[in-house]
């Protein structure tokens, strides 16, 4: 009697390993467990560690709770202004609901991925081609909040979108290269224009403290010539009087147009 009560009793203890063995799960840290007995989704999430369930009529579904970093496929279209471009991104999101995240969608990142690639066609095709290349952020935004609006009903929160590359048609990027290179030379070409005004002005002023002080000028005159002399040149450059010049344009004038022969007498 003894003999058949221990061996009921080991074959007890084995079947009990046994079911805890087949029962035994492990649940880690960035997971979460959904249960589901016989098809039906059971209340509660099992959380991390070791849990248990009925071997054959449970069955449990493990959902990862880190953030996914998910790449969306370069998508070409046409923007407002009729440019056709080649756009990349990049999207971050993870689940908050495991449940949701198990039932309401056959397959969360799929569908995850093909909102992103609807979604950013259409941001595409929303914008111009000035915002696409300076206004990232705004589109960024805009972008999430697209993908973000039917992800919650799946389970899933957007954490960021991120446009990556924006790819132009090489006509483009010529076209752009020589507006960029007309807009420096416009801007070259205000400046010295600008520079020209306040050195006219100048000028100017200083021709009228001259023009009251004559000892300035012959000292301007003296300056020059000292600059000149300086370079160390063949060539001398001395500035002559203008004053000298009408003087000797007067005097020439005052003399008689024919004079008399030399020798004659009256």
């Amino acid at each position: 009697m003894v003999e058949e009560l221990m061996a009921a009793g080991a074959a007890l203890v084995c079947a009990g390993g046994v079911y805890v063995t087949a029962a035994a799960r492990v649940v880690k840290q960035y997971e979460r467990g959904v249960v589901f007995r016989l098809g039906r989704l059971r209340a509660g999430v099992r959380g991390p560690g070791l849990t248990l369930v009925v071997p054959g009529v449970d069955k449990l579904r493990r959902v990862s709770l880190q953030i996914v970093t998910m790449p969306v496929p370069a998508q070409e279209g046409i923007t407002r202004d009729n440019v056709t471009v080649r756009v990349d991104a990049v999207v971050y999101f993870r689940v908050t609901s495991p449940a949701d995240a198990v039932v309401k969608v056959e397959d969360y990142r799929f569908a995850v991925s093909q909102m992103a690639q609807t979604s950013l066609r259409s941001i595409i095709g929303k914008s111009e081609l000035d915002d696409l290349l300076s206004d990232r952020e705004k589109l960024n935004q805009g972008l999430e909040l697209m993908i973000d609006s039917p992800a919650v009903e799946w389970g899933v929160t957007i954490d960021r979108v991120e446009i990556k590359d924006v790819s132009l048609p090489e006509s483009m990027k010529r076209s752009m290269a020589r507006q960029a290179e007309a807009d420096r030379e416009r801007r070259a070409r205000i400046i010295n224009a600008d520079a020209e005004l306040q050195a006219s002005k100048k000028l100017s002023e200083a021709a009228k403290e001259m023009s009251d002080q004559p000892a300035a000028l012959q000292r301007r005159r003296l300056q020059t010539g000292v600059a000149v002399a300086a370079e160390k040149t063949p060539t001398l450059v001395l500035p002559f009087p203008v004053e000298l010049l009408r003087f000797l344009e007067r005097a020439q004038q005052q003399l008689p147009a024919n004079p008399p022969p030399p020798g004659r007498g009256a």
